[in-house]
């Protein structure tokens, strides 16, 4: 894939459907840093492309700057001696020349065409240079770029996705840079280079670039070779059909994980919301994107994605590890340390940190969170902190708040092992026959009191499920005697 900048949504959409174009065809994923731009290259950002694709963890790219491969360098910005050399074979064989146009010149031109209403355009002066014009130019060490003539007649070309396409480049540009006073290519020649150099066969790339494809076949032509097949990839959009927002950080996949979403929902959402699948379900996992994946069924129009969608798809994506007897083991550690960094300074007991405790709330809780850090928030700080209530509290529920406890206790004593959610209930209910007057619905609201010091949250049996015997009895009796 072709990425410029930091990881983005719609970065991490090209990258997911190249790779999985790839691994349906037994082809191999290339991963190449275009940096060619020395004003907009962000530093750490080629890194920061790797750290992401690796956090994704399922779309490793086979070939990178980081893995290396049989055609590096993977950055651009590595392989300046190739371009020279291909644009010299095009000074050569008259396909490019030099153009000495001073960029006050070119702003001169773009201001006119824009106070015409006009799309500014380069007017090709110095294509019309004879040689000894050029001898000349060049003998009183005037700066250069080199620029590709655009013929006019381009050749109709199907592009993956759009079908049948041609742009008559030509009518609409003027001829393109594509060497660089200061020894870079642009996007245009370093694509078609490093691509023909590469063994490219295919290219996935976003909508914004079918225009230019014809400018790269006019290139491909002009080196005499062939040029890769090429598939545009619609816009993707946030719901509304607005484009989506960079300004705060909100499409980066790091602010993404750093909220604790996981890279497996993400995939999921951006392929729910695009096209190329058999149907649109939730829940996919890579394997059955790669096997249910055909080009011929994207769709030309944008994809728009509802991001308020993601806790929905995370919580599908956190139940699937939770279950996962591998992948729980990560999600106990990341829990613990979670637990430790939000009640750090309240912390009264080491058991709460236990690896059997910490794995009985993931399973008891599984499907009714969206992110791991829900399990810290104040809703389950009874979870990990003992809470304080005291015995008038109860009894302005329940006169019969010591009864009540009494017969829990028995309860919790005889049962030596955790017992289940349905067990429990089915004991709880028997244990209100034994009141006098105490409803039900009160006797519960009293224990939730005691056990969470909270009015709402996961069902008393649920709670006392989780805290074990051994920690329920002792809230109850910490609340009675309190």
């Amino acid at each position: 894939p072709v990425i410029t900048g930091f990881l983005h949504l719609g970065g991490l959409r090209t990258a997911l459907y190249n790779y999985i174009f790839a691994k349906k065809h037994h082809g191999t994923f290339v991963l190449r840093v275009e940096d060619t731009d020395q004003n907009r290259v962000v530093p750490g950002a080629a890194e920061g492309i790797e750290d992401m694709l690796d956090w994704a963890g399922s779309i490793p790219p086979d070939e990178s700057p980081r893995r290396g491969g049989p055609f590096g360098p993977y950055q651009q910005s590595r392989r300046l001696g190739l371009y020279r050399s291909a644009s010299a074979a095009l000074l050569e064989s008259g396909a490019a020349y030099r153009c000495f146009c001073a960029p006050q010149r070119l702003e001169l031109l773009k201001k006119e065409a824009l106070r015409r209403q006009q799309t500014p355009r380069y007017d090709n002066r110095c294509r019309h240079l004879t040689p000894t014009e050029v001898s000349e130019k060049l003998s009183q060490g005037l700066d250069w770029v080199v620029r590709f003539r655009l013929e006019k007649g381009v050749e109709p070309f199907r592009d993956l996705v759009y079908g049948w396409n041609k742009h008559e480049v030509a009518d609409v540009e003027g001829d393109p840079v594509i060497l660089k006073g200061d020894g870079f290519p642009t996007y245009h020649l370093a694509n078609v280079v490093d691509d023909h150099y590469m063994g490219i066969s295919h290219v996935l790339r976003g909508a914004e670039w079918l225009t230019s494809t014809s400018k790269h076949l006019l290139l491909y032509k002009a080196f005499g070779w062939d040029p890769p097949q090429f598939g545009h990839l619609p816009l993707l959009l946030n719901k509304d059909g607005g484009k989506l927002s960079k300004r705060q950080g909100d499409i980066f996949l790091e602010r993404f994980a750093q909220d604790g979403y996981l890279p497996e929902a993400l995939l999921d959402i951006i392929t729910n919301c695009g096209s190329g699948f058999a149907e649109k379900q939730m829940g996919r996992t890579l394997e059955e994107l790669i096997s249910q994946f055909e080009i011929g069924r994207i769709t030309t129009h944008s994809a728009l994605l509802d991001l308020e969608k993601l806790p929905e798809f995370n919580r599908i994506h956190l139940t699937r590890r939770i279950e996962n007897e591998g992948l729980r083991q990560k999600l106990i550690r990341e829990l613990q340390l979670l637990v430790e960094h939000v009640y750090g300074d309240q912390q009264v007991d080491q058991e709460v940190l236990e690896k059997e405790y910490v794995e009985r709330v993931l399973l008891l809780r599984k499907g009714h969170i969206s992110l791991l850090k829900n399990l810290v928030s104040c809703d389950y700080s009874y979870l990990w902190v003992r809470p304080s209530v005291s015995r008038e509290q109860l009894q302005t529920i329940s006169a019969e708040a010591d009864e009540i406890g009494k017969l829990v206790l028995g309860l919790m004593t005889r049962q030596a092992a955790v017992s289940t959610v349905e067990e429990l209930n089915k004991d709880l209910r028997s244990l209100q026959e034994h009141t006098k007057e105490t409803k039900y619905s009160s006797m519960m609201k009293l224990l939730r009191l005691a056990l969470s010091g909270q009015q709402h949250g996961p069902s008393v049996a649920e709670m006392m499920v989780t805290l074990g015997p051994k920690e329920v009895c002792g809230r109850i009796r910490k609340a009675l005697s309190g």
